[in-house]
């Protein structure tokens, strides 16, 4: 199977705050720990795997200790602030472009798969973590309203860092698009449609 240099696509994984953290004992994509208070939890435990290492075992007890140690609650969306990402994603694409071929939108995590992009897909990921925020907020429906920072701002609801595997094949593409399609399923709930996202044709 011949596999150009340049990725057709991305899976992109963004967690809310809390939900994975850095020193998480199943993996994540931190090599290093920024916060101090997470630091008696361990270090950074960096995976390079493609597959999902969500159901890896644990220990919940430390897991529960080390959110408990955050600055903030970790953030579980609702029903209504889910709808609110959606929207904050597509208005982002809408005005500046860019391709989602998937998208699921849980209480603590949420998958897209996108198309190429013009700049650093880590870039554009944050861009619409951003336009989500930015629709939270006018709804009044920010997890975090009640933790004002000094400045007037609110934290971020999000993690930091987004996890993105790069998809190489046409292969690639359809399978991390039924992942994701299929990933509300899993957790028992129905599929997604969002008026955003474009279906996946091959070049």
């Amino acid at each position: 199977m011949h596999i150009d240099h340049s990725p057709l696509g991305f899976h992109i994984l963004c967690t809310t705050y809390g939900f994975w953290l850095p020193n998480d004992e199943r993996g994540s994509g931190s090599d290093f720990v920024r916060a101090d208070h997470l630091t008696p939890f361990g270090p950074a435990n960096p995976v390079s795997t493609r597959r999902s290492v969500a159901y890896k075992p644990f220990d919940r007890e430390i897991r529960r200790l080390a959110r408990a140690s955050l600055r903030y609650p970790h953030v579980e969306l609702t029903g209504r602030q889910a709808r609110a990402v959606g929207l904050g994603f597509g208005n982002e694409v809408g005005a500046y472009g860019g391709t989602l071929h998937a998208c699921a939108i849980l209480e603590n995590h949420t998958h897209l798969v996108t198309g190429p992009h013009r700049y650093d897909v880590r870039r554009f990921a944050g861009r619409l973590k951003g336009a989500a925020t930015k629709q939270l907020r006018a709804e009044g429906l920010h997890p975090l309203a009640d933790y004002p920072l000094p400045d007037g701002s609110l934290p971020s609801p999000w993690a930091r860092l987004p996890w993105v595997v790069y998809l190489w094949t046409e292969q690639d593409m359809r399978r991390a698009i039924r992942y994701v399609e299929d990933n509300p399923v899993r957790q028992r709930k129905p599929k997604q449609k969002w008026s955003f996202v474009v279906p996946y044709a091959a070049a």
